[in-house]
C-alpha cells in the first residue's frame, strides 16, 4: 500500500490508493494510476469553489465564502496569469467554473465583444462581436461596455445600447447566440451601464433613464418578456437591484428613479416604496441579515446614506428608515456588509465603517480616489482605488490594513474572487491572483 499526495497551494491531500503499486508493474502503468488520482483530486478542489456569475457576485452585495484568498501581490509577484483584452471596458469579470467572462467595446470600429478566456491559463478561448452599433454620448468617468455580463451555467446574458434601445443578449459557452432582445428604449447623457442579474428562470436589467423608465425581466430561455413594470420618475440610475428573502418573502430593492423601492421578482409588482432620498443613485444596495436592515448610499445632489426596514407596504418614507446618515456617502461604489459592520467608500476615497444596526461611526480613513465596488472574503474587505492600489482591511471596531498592493495598471472595474485567486480588470489586462 502507498500513498499518493496531491498539493494544491498549500493545502495537503494524502490518498491511500487500494491498489498496491508494484514496482514491477510498467512505469507507464504507474504515472497514469498517479495521473488519475491527481485529475480527481483537483476536480474535487474546481467542484468546492464558489462561482462569480454577476455583478457582485453569488449574492449580489459583494461577499465571498472563498478560502485562501490572496493577500499580498504586485504586478510581478503572485500573478497567475495576465491578458491583454481586446478593447476598453468598465465591466466586471465574472467566473463559473473555469470559465471567466467579460465584455469590452472596441471605438474604432463601434464593437461590443463579449470574451471568453479559460480561468487557468488566461487564454481568449474566443471572442464574439455582440453588437455594432453608434457610440453613445457618455459621462467621462463611463465606458462603451460598462455592464458586467451574468451567467448561469448554461448561457452568458450581456446587456449594451443600441442606439436608443436597450439591447440584451444570450450566448452559450461555446459562443453561439441563442438569442437578442430590443426590451425598451434608453437614454441618457450619462451612457449606458445596466449590469443584468438572474432570478429563477428570468433575466431581470433597471431600464431606468431619461425617459420611460422600468423594470423588465426576460426569460432566460427565449429573452421574452415576462413582466415589465414602469418607473415613477423618468430619471437616469446605474444600480443593479438585490435580491433576497426579507421579512418573510422575496424582495427585489432598488434605488434609483428618486426613491428607493421593493417589488416581488416574481411579478415586478412594487411592495414598498421611499421617496428620495436623492435624485440618482448609482451603488447598489446590500442587507444586514443579522438587523434585518436594507442599507442604501447615494447619490446626487444630495447625499444620503439610509438602513431601512423592509418589512413595510406602500408609501413608508416617514416609517420605515430606521437610521440617516449624510456623512462618508458613496455615489459610484456600492458598500459591503462584513460582520456587524457596514463600510462605504466616496468617490474622492474617504472610508467609513458603521455598525450596520445603529448607524454609529466606528472609524474612517481615506483609501485613495475609487470607483469600483467592494467585495470582501474571509473577514477582510478589499478597497481597490482608481491607480490599481487595493487597501485590504480586516474588519473590525479599529481601521486596520493589513495589505497594500499595488497593480501597475489603473483600475476601474470591480474586482471577482473565485477558486481563491481574485480578478481583477485594468485599463489594459485582465489579471489572475493566486496565493505564493
Amino acid at each position: 500500500m502507498r500513498s499518493l499526495i496531491y498539493t494544491k497551494g498549500k493545502n495537503m491531500v494524502s490518498i491511500r490508493v487500494k491498489k498496491a503499486i508494484s514496482y514491477n508493474q510498467p512505469t507507464t502503468q504507474i504515472y497514469q494510476l498517479i495521473l488519475r488520482w491527481v485529475l480527481l483530486i483537483g476536480f474535487s478542489f474546481s467542484a468546492t469553489a464558489e462561482n462569480w456569475p454577476c455583478w457582485r457576485g453569488p449574492r449580489l452585495d459583494g461577499s465571498s465564502r472563498e478560502k485562501n484568498i490572496p493577500l499580498y501581490w504586485s504586478a510581478t509577484s503572485n500573478i497567475v496569469w495576465k491578458t491583454e483584452l481586446p478593447g476598453f471596458g468598465h465591466a466586471s469579470p465574472i467566473v463559473w467554473d473555469r470559465n471567466v467572462f467579460t465584455v469590452a467595446a472596441v471605438t474604432n470600429t463601434s464593437e461590443r465583444l463579449l470574451l471568453c478566456l479559460d480561468g487557468s491559463t488566461g487564454t481568449i478561448v474566443w471572442q464574439r462581436t455582440v453588437l455594432t452599433a453608434p457610440l453613445e454620448r457618455k459621462h467621462k468617468l463611463n465606458s462603451f461596455a460598462s455592464s458586467t455580463p451574468a451567467t448561469d451555467g448554461e448561457l452568458v446574458y450581456v446587456a449594451f445600447l443600441d442606439r436608443d434601445q436597450m439591447f440584451v443578449a444570450a450566448y452559450d459557452y461555446k459562443g453561439n447566440q441563442k438569442w437578442a432582445v430590443r426590451p425598451g428604449i434608453f437614454s441618457s447623457v450619462h451612457g449606458f451601464c445596466s449590469s443584468p442579474i438572474l432570478y429563477r428562470d428570468k433575466v431581470i436589467v433597471n431600464g431606468d433613464h431619461d425617459g420611460d423608465s422600468y423594470l423588465v425581466a426576460l426569460s432566460r430561455a427565449d429573452g421574452k418578456v415576462l413582466w415589465k413594470t414602469p418607473r415613477d420618475n423618468h430619471t437616469r440610475s446605474y444600480c443593479a437591484p438585490l435580491i433576497r428573502d426579507m421579512a418573510g418573502r422575496p424582495q427585489m430593492v432598488l434605488s434609483g428613479d428618486k426613491c428607493v423601492a421593493s417589488y416581488d421578482p416574481n411579478t415586478g409588482k412594487r411592495i414598498w416604496v421611499i421617496d428620495g432620498p436623492t435624485e440618482q443613485f448609482v451603488a447598489s444596495p446590500v442587507y444586514h441579515e443579522a438587523s434585518g436592515l436594507v442599507l442604501i448610499t447615494g447619490g446626487f445632489p444630495a447625499h444620503h446614506i439610509l438602513a431601512i426596514r423592509p418589512d413595510g407596504t406602500g408609501n413608508v418614507t416617514q416609517t420605515h428608515i430606521v437610521w440617516r446618515t449624510i456623512q462618508g456617502v458613496a455615489y459610484v461604489p456600492s458598500p459591503i456588509i462584513e460582520g456587524d459592520y457596514f463600510l462605504v467608500t466616496s468617490d474622492a476615497g474617504m472610508t467609513h465603517c458603521f455598525e450596520a444596526r445603529t448607524g454609529n461611526l466606528a472609524w474612517y480613513e481615506r483609501l485613495g480616489v475609487q470607483h469600483a465596488s467592494l467585495v470582501s472574503a474571509e473577514g477582510r474587505v478589499y478597497f481597490l482605488n482608481d491607480n490599481g492600489v487595493m487597501n485590504v482591511v480586516k474588519v473590525g471596531p479599529q481601521f486596520e490594513c493589513v495589505a497594500q498592493n499595488e497593480i501597475g495598471e489603473k483600475c476601474f472595474a470591480s474586482p471577482a474572487i473565485s477558486n481563491s485567486r481574485i480578478f481583477l480588470r485594468g485599463d489594459r489586462h485582465l489579471f489572475c491572483i493566486g496565493r505564493d
